[in-house]
């Protein structure tokens, strides 16, 4: 066709017809580039983020004397700091069976009914990185105590066996700076297992169990009511059932089903229970009572005055004399409680009144006539010379 027939065709102008043909490409609109006010400040904004790269948008914005939308600022700001952040890639993590097994602490947003008051208490989350099976249990404190009796519980309960290796953040009950806990070395002993905690800011050594703390708060807690830590323990024991049931899309397979082989692996329960707990001996006042972790319990008052050794576990509060138990308490999860048993009362006021009315003593009448003559003989002394007296 010719031009004019061209042009003719599409309704437009010979001109028009001529620049497309003489084009290397077809005609597109272009906008002339438009010189940007963040242009201006980029140099400034680059010095800074590679100095500090997570300085805030609204901190670069003051020190670059920015005046405009704060939006765009933040925007561009956004694509820059990406150029000058540091780069801390996360692997992809395999797990063998028996290997492990990840701890946390979780703290529901509900709080617990406990004695006079509301509190939000701790759960101790342990997740099977294998099978991806969940334990789980609320104690009343973080101490190292509560923490080793709640990881007992859960070992010895739910998962029946003891993995390799038990992975913990620096969680101040278990130990800090490569240093673990009074008490904790003893438990990991008996066990035969250890404990690896991982370093600062690395949450994704511990993933499983992080995963397993956002799946509780957001499947178990929504909708759900407590009257107290026995029933929140209750709830949340019912509910794993239904949880450990579940299809894990990455593995094909159910954590109820994984935990067979998981276990397989894992080292079998001592023969022996763990030291856990708190435990102490003091020795028992006037007022025969004893502190623990906040709470005063009664003592039976026979034992004032003697060394009592003093258990607490996630339950149960007992003092014992000289391996004897001689007083058990439920265990108070509040705190600045006091905990009585009416039989001790009773007990204290029969001795109270035994030491104010003394049962007088009965009185002999002494014979205080003695013969001197009996303490020569005593002493084997002879004063006399030819039958007188010297």
């Amino acid at each position: 066709m010719s031009r004019r027939a061209i042009a003719r065709r599409v309704g437009v102008s010979r001109t028009t017809v001529d620049r497309a043909l003489s084009s290397s490409r077809p005609p597109q609109y272009q906008r002339p580039p438009v010189v940007s006010v963040f242009d201006t400040v980029e140099t400034r904004v680059r010095e800074l983020l590679r100095v500090t790269p997570d300085m805030p948008a609204t901190v670069l914005a003051e020190r670059v004397g920015w005046s405009g939308s704060p939006s765009w600022f933040r925007k561009q700001v956004a694509e820059l700091r990406p150029v000058f952040a540091s780069k801390d890639p996360a692997d992809r993590l395999s797990y063998e069976p028996g290997d492990q097994a990840q701890s946390d602490l979780w703290f529901p947003a509900k709080p617990i009914p406990v004695s006079r008051s509301s509190l939000i208490l701790p759960v101790l989350v342990m997740v099977c990185s294998f099978s991806r099976f969940i334990s789980a249990v609320m104690v009343p404190t973080r101490t190292t105590g509560d923490l080793l009796a709640g990881m007992w519980s859960l070992l010895s309960d739910s998962i029946g066996a003891v993995p390799h290796r038990l992975i913990w953040d620096n969680e101040p009950g278990i130990g800090r700076r490569n240093r673990l806990a009074e008490g904790v070395p003893g438990f990991v002993g008996t066990l035969a297992t250890k404990i690896v905690q991982l370093k600062a800011y690395d949450p994704e050594s511990k993933g499983v169990v992080e995963r397993a703390n956002g799946y509780l708060e957001t499947s178990f807690l929504p909708g759900r009511e407590f009257t107290s830590p026995a029933d929140f323990n209750t709830q949340l024991e019912d509910w794993l059932v239904l949880a450990n049931g579940r299809m894990i899309r990455s593995l094909g397979a159910r954590p109820s089903e994984l935990i067979t082989a998981d276990r397989a692996k894992m080292l079998t329960l001592p023969p022996i229970t763990p030291t856990v707990g708190f435990s102490q001996r003091v020795r028992l006042g006037r007022d025969y009572y004893v502190r623990v972790l906040g709470n005063d319990y009664s003592v039976d008052p026979a034992a004032i005055g003697r060394l009592i050794d003093v258990r607490a576990d996630l339950g149960q509060v007992t003092a014992s004399l000289q391996g004897q138990l001689i007083t058990s308490h439920p265990r108070a999860w509040g705190s600045r409680g006091n905990i009585t048993d009416p039989s001790h009362v009773l007990t204290a006021a029969k001795l109270r009144q035994a030491f104010q009315n003394p049962t007088p003593r009965p009185t002999e009448e002494l014979d205080l006539d003695r013969d001197l003559a009996d303490y020569d003989h005593a002493f084997g002394v002879d004063f006399t010379v030819d039958g007188r007296v010297a």
